[in-house]
């Protein structure tokens, strides 16, 4: 039977290796999300295909279990920001990878301006920096609920809670810069 404590993968792997759209298509989302490897892409799709997939199934049929198991896929995908209430199972098969991108932790970091790039907000993750509600998430693909989404700060022990810190420094703005090249015409 196997070792029940055994970890198996949370992700299958492209069918083809070497598509080059798909090669592609990766490297734009590894660069944007600053993700550590592939390996990170292929567990989010693998969420969102399981999620399209149930939701396939469940349209199908019409029966009363059926019923209830739609009734809580849609609040489980409500209660994590993929969709909204009004929504109906139909808006499942809509939902893309980005979608699932822009809800991790790393990425809110840096739509909250606790850091200036998603490498930095990666960083702060791992290195216990951040807070999720009340407690210390090392994973920067955590997927965040929206509401907790609001208690994102820096945990108590970190030094970047001063607001001094030369990592929080916020870079000089482009209309400071541009208020210097006019003042030079």
């Amino acid at each position: 039977m196997g070792d029940p404590r055994k970890i198996r993968k949370k992700y299958s792997p492209p069918d083809h290796p070497w598509g080059k759209a798909r090669i592609d298509e990766e490297r734009d989302i590894t660069r944007n999300y600053a993700l550590k490897n592939k390996k990170e892409i292929w567990k989010m799709v693998s969420i969102l295909r399981d999620f399209k997939k149930q939701a396939k199934k469940l349209n199908s049929l019409s029966t009363k279990q059926s019923e209830k198991e739609k009734a809580l896929l849609l609040k489980k995908l409500v209660r994590k920001g993929f969709l909204k209430e009004t929504d109906n199972l139909d808006a499942v098969l809509v939902i893309t990878a980005k979608d699932i991108f822009e809800r991790r932790l790393q990425t809110l970091v840096v739509k909250k301006g606790l850091a200036r790039t998603m490498k930095q907000a990666r960083q702060f993750i791992t290195h216990r920096h951040i807070k999720v509600n009340d407690s210390i998430v090392t994973s920067p693909s955590y997927l965040v609920t929206p509401e907790v989404e609001s208690t994102i700060v820096f945990s108590d022990i970190s030094p970047l809670t001063d607001p001094n810190h030369p990592e929080r420094a916020i870079p000089q703005k482009t209309e400071e810069k541009k208020a210097e090249t006019v003042e030079k015409q």
